[in-house]
């Protein structure tokens, strides 16, 4: 008896005298095209451009997306709240001290604010780049943008840092500079003839990108620096011992410092 072996040819499909494909190669073509059509949508999806709708941080509600850092509530949990809403508005009674913080970190965005002292004038001010709460005393890490009255778009450094145009002129010696108590940690604003008259509304714009942030109070540029040591962080709004209203806080996305 004759053993007969029988070979399997691979199938092939002749498209000329010159080429020719075999199956196996034919379907290794197609699951590679399915492979890539994948890779150019989501390469597609990726260059779409980014988000730059602004988002309102204040629903003119309740304090959601925020939280409140108060120490004194740490020792009485029934010492009244310095923050709290008001006909619509997002207040800051000034005492007990402390910060309202945002839940979450930003980075690269405008973030505008409209506020007046409901009172007598006195302190308060907006924290970007915020980080460690309670840092320095009751104060988080961060750059602070002073609200004092009088002082509107002063920088305080707050365990960060940053470098303005004319440092020495502004800052004082040299050696003096920090971001730790006793130290030379306020840099003063460009003009303190910007703010609005006690009891009315102020406008307040700052814009943090990457290393830098620039200042603005009712149209005017007060303040521009760089170098910061932070680029990114939480948003926080102080209890410092004046009653503030707030009736504006929106932060939009950037990709270029307004000129």
């Amino acid at each position: 008896m004759h053993l007969r072996i029988i070979r399997y040819l691979e199938p092939e499909i002749f498209i000329n005298d010159k080429y020719q494909i075999t199956m196996k190669s034919l379907i290794s073509f197609f699951f590679g095209f399915l492979l890539f059509v994948p890779a150019v949508a989501q390469q597609t999806r990726q260059e779409e451009p980014p988000d730059l709708s602004p988002r309102n941080l204040f629903n003119g509600k309740d304090l959601k997306g925020w939280h409140v850092d108060v120490p004194a509530l740490d020792i009485n949990p029934d010492t009244i709240n310095p923050f709290i809403v008001r006909d619509g508005m997002l207040v800051t009674l000034g005492n007990p001290r402390g910060h309202l913080i945002t839940d979450a970190a930003y980075e690269n965005y405008r973030l505008e604010v409209e506020y007046r002292f409901a009172g007598k004038p006195g302190n308060c001010g907006v924290l970007v780049h915020t980080s460690i709460p309670r840092a320095m005393g009751i104060f988080p890490r961060s750059i602070e943008v002073q609200m004092q009255s009088g002082n509107a778009g002063d920088f305080y450094a707050i365990l960060e840092d940053i470098v303005v145009p004319d440092m020495e002129a502004r800052r004082g010696p040299k050696e003096k500079w920090g971001s730790t108590r006793g130290t030379t940690r306020r840099i003063p604003n460009l003009t303190d003839d910007s703010e609005n008259t006690p009891g009315e509304w102020n406008t307040m714009i700052i814009e943090c990108l990457g290393r830098e942030i620039k200042v603005w109070v009712n149209g005017d540029l007060v303040n521009y620096g760089f170098d910061c040591t932070a680029d990114k962080g939480q948003l926080a709004l102080q209890a410092e011992g004046s009653e503030v209203e707030f009736r504006k806080v929106i932060l939009t996305p950037i990709i270029a410092l307004t000129k």
